[in-house]
This record gives C-alpha cells, structure tokens and sequence, in this order.
C-alpha cells in the first residue's frame, strides 16, 4: 500500500535535486561565452574587488562541488526531516565579500522545503540575479524571490560583519535567527610540508584577495620553521593595500617580512587590515592545540594535515568547501528543518 507522506516527499527530492543539478550543468563553462562574459564584466564592475578569474572559479566551485546530483543526492540523504511539513518565509541576508558566498544559504533553504527571500548584498546583485533568473528558467514556480524590505518573515539566516551582527540581532530580535558575523581562518604547519602543499597554502592565503572568511590570514608555524611561500598576482586594490600597510608599519618601526605584494608580521592574532599575514612559532601540538581551542569562535577553518581539528581542511582546499562544510560548524540544513 503506497504511503502518499513518502510519495509525495520522494517527488519532492527528486525534482529538487534535478532542480539544482541543471543549475549546476548551466554554470559549468560560466564566462566561456559572450552572454557570460557580459554578465561576469557587469559583476566586477559592481564590485572592484571582483575579478574575471575569481567570479569564474567562483561560480565554477559551485557547479562543482555542490551541484553535481551525485554530491546532493548523498548530501541530501542525511536528512530524513526534509522537506519540511510546512514550508516557512525564510529571508536570507548575504554578504558580498566574494562572488555568490550567500549562494549555499539559497540552496539550503530552498532543499529544505522552504521559501527563500533574498536579500543580496549590493556589492554581488549582478550574479545572484543571473542564478536566480536560471532557476527560474528551469522552474517557474521554484519558492525564490527578492524581499521587498517589508513583508513579514518567519526566519532569518543573516551574514555579515561584526557590526551589521549586532544590527542583525537587534533587528530580527524574537524570529528565529541563524547570524554569522567575523571568522578568521589559521593554517598549523608541521614543518614537513611538500612544495605542491605550500603552495596549495599560498592559494588557501590569497585566493579572492585573501576576502574571505576561509582565507588564511595566521600561520602557528614549529620553532625553527621559514616556510617559502610564492605569491600569485593579486588585485590592484590589494596591492594599494598592501603599499599602505607597509608604510605603516615602517613608520611605527615594527618589524615585517616583505612578501612582495603583503607583509608578514610575528604576532599570535589575526591581523587588523588586509595584506597583512601573522605568523607564530609554537613548542608543542598541545600548545597549538589549546590555542585553537580558546579562539574556536573566531575560526571558520583550520589549515592542517598534522592536528585534528572539527573544521580541518587540506592544503589548497580552504576556498573550495564541499556541502557538509557549514558556515560556524552550524548545520544550516538541521536549522532549517526545526523550523517546524
């Protein structure tokens, strides 16, 4: 006897996920062809952290890592309790500081089974109106719109600043709330690292400008360590950061390593600007260990392949986080699913 619940929530998945994984074959090649390359100008013209090459390793990351129907299907399989019974107005506030970043909050709430209301920072409308108008190419009816600044919601997933944090939290006071301000990212070297792995650090550093909050900006590096880090060609504004930032620091008399394009300063914080990496030198793994863990709220990743850690990543594979990498360590998916 067919249980009509079960039917109707397997029909769900399926058209889900062959929802998403279209949207992934579409952006596969983005920026290959004129249409594209319009839309990708328009984005970097928008934002002037934005370049041709980041936009489209963004967008191709997306496609790769969380659109494909293989990884959402075993994705999606650990979560018995969606879709949710009764779909709610759930406003997703995103940040702009690398392109489609607020991308995997609109996937989340849209597999969840509820309505998501965007609200895209100013800074990376262009792109985020491009997925959204091929979503709704694929599917007129998929529960994506942009927030009108006044409807009422039921649940907010916000990401921002420290500052526009405290705005959140004042601001969406007694709604339930999933908000996400400042994290940092640190890299724990054994000193045994290959060429291939340093330089998978450098990218892990320096990918979109070093914007991000997976972009290592802290290196905790064993006593006697000088790891050899090459610097890709970076941003134009980051380098007129980078220009400001030594001359700084040489007007206070603090001691740095010129990396070329970004300094390299011996303290055990992150630093306050961009272009500026921190590196420490630790005795012991327990040491570092301890470390991580008094500061566990300011990391969003940990760099590594000689301590465990909760959100350990590989060299190289800071900028590119597969599904089951949650912004915080907060499963953004069970979230959504106690909604109801």
């Amino acid at each position: 006897m067919r249980n009509p619940k079960r039917n109707s929530i397997f029909v769900f998945m399926k058209n889900v996920i062959d929802l998403f994984s279209e949207l992934g074959a579409r952006l596969r090649g983005f920026g290959d062809d004129n249409a594209t390359r319009g839309v990708v100008d328009a984005a970097c013209r928008a934002n002037g952290w934005f370049t041709l090459a980041d936009v489209r390793r963004a967008v191709g990351a997306i496609a790769r890592d969380m659109l494909s129907r293989e990884k959402l299907e075993a994705w999606l399989g650990n979560y018995p309790a969606v879709p949710v019974a009764v779909p709610r107005r759930v406003l997703v506030v995103m940040a702009g500081n690398i392109p489609l970043v607020g991308f995997f909050d609109l996937l989340c709430t849209v597999v969840s089974g509820h309505r998501c209301l965007l609200k895209p920072s100013a800074k990376d409308t262009v792109l985020m109106e491009y997925v959204v108008g091929q979503l709704r190419d694929i599917d007129a009816s998929v529960p994506v719109e942009f927030y009108d600044g006044v409807s009422p919601v039921d649940a907010v997933i916000a990401t921002g600043s420290d500052n526009a944090n405290r705005y959140f939290r004042a601001r969406y006071v007694g709604i339930p709330s999933l908000l996400r301000g400042s994290r940092q990212s640190a890299a724990v070297l054994s000193g045994d690292e290959t060429p291939e792995q340093l330089a998978g650090l450098a990218d892990d550093i320096w990918a979109y400008s070093g914007l991000g909050c997976r972009s290592v900006s802290l290196l905790l590096l064993p006593e006697g360590c000088e790891p050899t880090l090459q610097m890709p060609d970076v941003n134009d504004k980051y380098k007129n950061n980078y220009r400001q930032t030594r001359a700084l620091l040489t007007m206070q008399g603090r001691p740095f390593r010129d990396l070329g394009a970004a300094v390299a300063v011996e303290q055990r914080d992150f630093p306050a600007t961009l272009s500026q990496i921190s590196y420490t030198y630790y005795k012991t793994p327990d040491e570092v260990a301890g470390w991580l863990a008094m500061h566990d709220d300011e990391l969003q990743c940990v760099v590594t392949e000689c301590l465990p850690h909760s959100r350990r990543t590989a060299f190289g594979c800071a900028q590119s986080p597969a599904l089951i990498d949650y912004p915080d360590d907060r499963d953004v998916i069970a979230w959504l699913a106690a909604l109801n």
